[in-house]
């Protein structure tokens, strides 16, 4: 019966409806972007932009993957972890399958790699993920509301911040009904899901009682505000009049906003296509911001694409074997 059930899921839901609409998404937001652009004009501007302020914004977005490495250790620290070096090469790992795979597979992908040179049960490991999203979630709110302050922001903006405190809201609570059903979990036969979401509590319960938790939470901090900088500083030296570093927040809150629906690898497209939105709110034309929504993407995709490389090359395995085996090792049924 199960398996008839499962196969009349996938004949409503075929498996390539998904990255077929994810494509089409992505297409479509590069027909918008690039249409009708005066690239003499937006080429002018790129050649124009000093090469320190580019400088400046790569070295940025390395940190910030630094940094989710540090707190990444920290978090883990009371169950197990690596050096932080080894933590940075899964993250990159994760990040360059998602530039090249569809479905983005990368957080599963960094969380066996983690797992597997930590020996720390995959469970667990999925957990200090789980409340990394937790922290970046409130602090990416926090601080849109303290932009919205000082700048004007449109309503959908402000809907958008409020769905994701609702996500924020339900993650919690299903963590705190985890968390209360712990003890009663542990009398049940331990059978496939149960097992799991026993590993996945005892993880919580260890992290959510070391002081490591508030470090972690006051370093995401420090990593919102990195991820902040290459836009910042490449628009400082694009633009000359804009040196906002409000604008900049509000273009990071679209870009989170608009990576969750489906799209093509490494959000091409819909990533230029959300900085340029971001860019029009507060005056710059579609025809003037085609040129930095591309600069920016170069900026910050091409970096992680050979540091990314080069991390999968340092682990003498094939990205699609490391799927595989996260594949399997994620399914809480085994």
């Amino acid at each position: 019966m199960e398996l008839s059930n499962s196969g009349s899921v996938e004949k409503k839901f075929p498996s390539w409806l998904v990255p077929v609409l994810g494509y089409a998404v992505s297409i479509g937001c590069m027909i918008w972007v690039y249409r009708g652009a005066d690239w003499a004009k937006e080429w002018k501007l790129i050649q124009g932009t000093e090469w320190y302020w580019v400088l400046a914004a790569v070295c940025c977005d390395i940190m910030v993957y630094v940094v989710q490495g540090w707190r990444w250790n920290l978090l883990l620290s009371p169950v197990g972890g690596i050096p932080v070096k080894k933590t940075v090469q899964a993250i990159y790992i994760g990040l360059f399958a998602n530039e090249i795979l569809p479905f983005k597979p990368g957080e599963i992908i960094r969380c066996f790699l983690q797992s597997r040179w930590s020996g720390v049960d995959f469970p667990v490991v999925l957990s200090s993920v789980v409340i990394e999203r937790l922290f970046d979630g409130v602090w990416l709110i926090l601080g849109f509301l303290v932009v919205a302050t000082t700048v004007h922001v449109p309503r959908f903006l402000l809907t958008g911040s409020l769905i994701l405190a609702t996500i924020l809201v339900l993650i919690s609570v299903m963590m705190f009904v985890t968390m209360a059903r712990r003890r009663h979990m542990k009398e049940e036969p331990q059978t496939g899901v149960r097992r799991w979401l026993n590993h996945l509590a005892d993880g919580l319960e260890a992290m959510g009682n070391s002081p490591s938790f508030i470090y972690s939470a006051l370093l995401s901090l420090i990593y919102l505000l990195l991820q902040i900088g290459p836009i910042y500083f490449l628009m400082c030296g694009y633009f000359d009049s804009m040196k906002m570093f409000g604008v900049a927040a509000v273009v990071l809150v679209l870009l989170r906003l608009g990576s969750i629906p489906p799209q093509a690898p490494g959000n091409i497209g819909s990533f230029q296509a959300f900085v340029i939105i971001g860019l029009r709110l507060f005056g710059i034309e579609r025809d003037g911001a085609a040129g930095f929504a591309t600069l920016l993407f170069v900026v910050v995709t091409v970096p992680l694409w050979m540091v990314g490389f080069v991390a999968l090359l340092a682990t003498k395995m094939r990205l699609h074997e490391i799927r595989r085996d996260a594949h399997e090792i994620h399914s809480p049924s085994r």
